[in-house]
Order: structure tokens, then sequence, then C-alpha cells
């Protein structure tokens, strides 16, 4: 019988946690200086809310941006619930932590990419790699410069 650390597992459940700290804080206090979030999602996910009219626009992934305006963020255990504007009509939707693909905040080039492995081959293919992925990544003001965040990648911690 052999057992093993699942590494990958678990500093992805600590990068969920880092994700649930920030945006608690965000909801109890708001968003601090420049600070603002892209954060793409998996909208296939089972427990993700979102709008009949989102999910049929973006049936795979969708980013949000958390910037200037957003309402009524909750944060749980699980995921978090936010109110966002789409063209002037506000959407509430729900995001769980583990339908999270990247959360980005570009004012201070930080990004985590999470990746889920289809095969064993790619696995392999990870496991070999040494180097963090980056996210090219674009300011939402056309005015700022575009900037690269410095993403960590753990799926070649995975077996």
């Amino acid at each position: 019988m052999s057992r093993s650390i699942d590494y990958g597992n678990l500093m992805h459940d600590a990068m969920r946690g880092l994700i649930r700290d920030v945006l608690t804080g965000v909801a109890e206090t708001g968003l601090p200086g420049a600070h603002h979030f892209f954060i793409s999602f998996d909208t296939g996910h089972p427990d993700v809310e979102i709008a009949d009219w989102l999910s049929d626009r973006f049936p795979d992934d969708m980013t949000v941006v958390m910037q200037h305006w957003f309402d009524d963020l909750k944060v749980d255990e699980e995921g978090f619930a936010i109110t966002l504007n789409f063209g002037n009509q506000p959407e509430r939707m729900y995001i769980p932590f583990d339908a999270i693909r990247t959360f980005v905040d570009p004012s201070v080039e930080f990004g985590l990419r999470f990746e889920t492995q289809d095969s064993e081959d790619e696995a392999e293919e990870a496991a070999d790699a040494t180097a963090p992925e980056e996210v090219p990544m674009e300011d939402a003001d056309d005015d700022d410069a575009k900037k690269d965040a410095d993403v960590v990648s753990l799926d070649s911690f995975r077996k």
C-alpha cells in the first residue's frame, strides 16, 4: 500500500483559502487603493449561479472584473456571491471557489491559475515543467500600461 502526500490539491486548497481571505476583507472594507480583480471561472460548474443569458453567452468560462462597481459581496466557505453590472443591468451571481480558473490582481502583478489534468500524459508533462506559467493581462483602463502577472501553477506537483 503506497501512500503519498497530495501537494497539488493541498496547494490549490491553500490558494482558494487565500482568495477567500482577500474577498472577505474586500466585503468588510472595500477594495483598497488601486486593487482590482479579474476572476475567470467555469460557468459549467454545477454550483455556479448566473443568469441564463450569461450562461448562454459564456457556456464554458467567463471572466468578471471587480473594480469600480460591484455590490453586496458575500463570502462563505464554499464561494462568493456578488452583484455586478453588465451593460447597466445588475446581475447577481454565485461563484464557488473550486470553479475559479484564474484570480488576478493586476495592480500588484499577482495571479493564481488553477488547472485540471485531463490525462496521464498531460500530468506527466506538467510534472516535468519547472517554471511557473504566466497569464498575460490587460488593465481595464485603456490609459494604463499592459502588465504581465506572475502566476503560480501547481499542476506540476500533481501525479
